[in-house]
């Protein structure tokens, strides 16, 4: 802001006029903190600017022929008004990113504040508000939608029909503000998204969008209700609209179908992201868990069951991370977790063995987000009251398993000074001495079974040596 309110000043030397704009002039308003600085130019020329930022520091110049500005080492986003025309959609298909290149854009410091606005997407993103004397422009209703008033309601209301169909990811970021700030969609506004065609947007638009939604709202389920509203998931989340209406037990899942349970998990996901490894791919487990559901669910002598739901359905939860994701490294924490999210409360039921968890956290790409995944899937009130009960067992059993872990195990180089020499069934013969290490077995005793196991392969399998 500093950096702001120096080049403010010269430009009005100059005779023109700075504002902070778009987000941050929105976030300011509604008390929420904001680091990226968005300043717009009017009223000089492009050179004239170029001037001032050189009197400043270093400056960066993103295309003279989209206003697009900074100054190397300062966080601070510079531009000039500009007039944007939708020339042809995007290339979502094959991956490539919809950018400037699809808009025909024409600087303009001279097009007055209301027009500049105007290519805005939201009213709450058109505020305007002069750097240097804090006047607040609002052409178009954005402080009223912004419901700062104790008894008013936030509302997500775009600003003209005839540019806001000219991106499609529009949709996508009317259901992210939605959720990230509990704010409501204006029908008008709903209606309009429903004309919209996503196919043309690439993946990374539209992950950008969800995880925002993901991991920056109390509730994320309103993003995803929110497409739905708008019916909007056959294109990117078609997963997520064949959960609705596909029933579950009553007896276990008294909320309602695979839609309402999932949307559950993940509003009561979004209480223990902070906490966990990876709150993104932990996000994603919440919003994929029960996918198998999908291919599983049958009705057998009267009830409802999902048998190996967690197994079966890996290969739809790939597909789907794989269009919207596209990061090998979530794509392994889900398909990792996903087969385990139901063993936590199981083993907690049951007060299972030490054996069996230690198995259990092994198994897992991150065993304490597991726990918080359980708290998460387990029936509870409010997604903000933390699940109590299993997860102090869980988490007694959890101390058990590094206790485990720490202490001394075989390796290769023990079997080699035991006298065996390395070959095709040492990978075996570690194998068994791990599940003795997750028995808790320790080390002196492990070695007399392996080297015990060991001669037995000798007699029984000969050709493996």
């Amino acid at each position: 802001m500093e950096i702001a309110e120096r080049i403010a000043e010269k430009v009005r030397e100059a005779g023109g006029r700075t504002f902070y704009v778009g987000g941050f002039v929105r976030d300011r308003l509604i008390g929420i903190e904001n680091k990226d600085v968005d300043i717009e130019i009017h009223g000089i020329l492009p050179e004239n600017l170029m001037q001032i930022l050189h009197e400043i520091g270093e400056p960066l110049v993103f295309g003279h022929s989209f206003g697009i500005y900074a100054l190397r080492g300062e966080d601070i986003d510079i531009a000039m008004p500009r007039r944007e025309r939708a020339v042809r959609p995007g290339n979502g298909a094959d991956g490539a990113a919809r950018g400037h290149r699809d808009f025909e854009v024409e600087v303009d410091p001279f097009i007055g504040t209301y027009e500049a606005a105007r290519r805005r997407d939201f009213t709450i993103n058109a505020l305007m508000e002069d750097v240097l004397t804090g006047e607040v422009v609002d052409h178009f209703g954005g402080i009223r939608d912004l419901g700062l008033q104790d008894d008013v309601r936030g509302t997500i209301r775009h600003i003209a029909d005839e540019t806001f169909v000219e991106d499609p990811l529009r949709v996508l970021r009317a259901a992210q503000f939605a959720a990230r700030f509990d704010f409501d969609i204006a029908p008008e506004t709903i209606e309009l998204c429903r004309s919209m065609d996503l196919s043309g947007l690439s993946r990374e638009r539209v992950k950008e969008e969800m995880k925002k939604a993901l991991l920056k709202s109390a509730r994320p389920s309103i993003f995803f209700e929110a497409l739905r509203e708008m019916d909007q998931l056959d294109v990117w989340f078609p997963e997520l609209k064949a959960m609705i209406g596909l029933e579950q037990d009553a007896v276990y899942h008294p909320e309602g179908d695979v839609w309402v349970h999932t949307m559950e998990v993940v509003d009561r996901a979004a209480a223990f992201r902070e906490k966990t490894s990876d709150p993104y791919s932990f996000m994603l487990l919440a919003l994929t868990h029960d996918m198998g559901k999908i291919v599983t669910t049958e009705f057998i002598k009267g009830r409802i069951h999902a048998y190996q739901h967690e197994i079966k359905g890996l290969p739809l939860i790939e597909e789907f991370l794989d269009r919207l994701v596209g990061e090998k490294a979530v794509s392994a924490y889900v398909l990792k977790m996903v087969p385990l999210h139901m063993r936590p409360n199981v083993a907690a039921h049951a007060k299972a063995s030490r054996k069996s968890t230690n198995k259990m956290y092994d198994a897992a790409a991150a065993p304490e987000d597991l726990i918080y995944f359980a708290s998460a899937d387990h029936p509870v009130v409010s997604g903000d009251e933390e699940f109590t009960g299993d997860s102090e067992f869980l988490f007694e059993r959890l101390d058990v398993y590094h206790e485990t872990m720490a202490k001394p195990y075989i390796m290769g180089r023990d079997l080699i000074r035991a006298g065996l020499e390395p070959g095709v069934y040492f990978g075996e013969l570690l194998e068994y001495a791990h599940k003795l290490r997750l028995a808790g077995t320790d080390k002196e005793t492990a070695m007399k079974q392996v080297l015990a196991y060991a001669r037995k392969m000798k007699k029984t399998q000969p050709e493996k040596r």
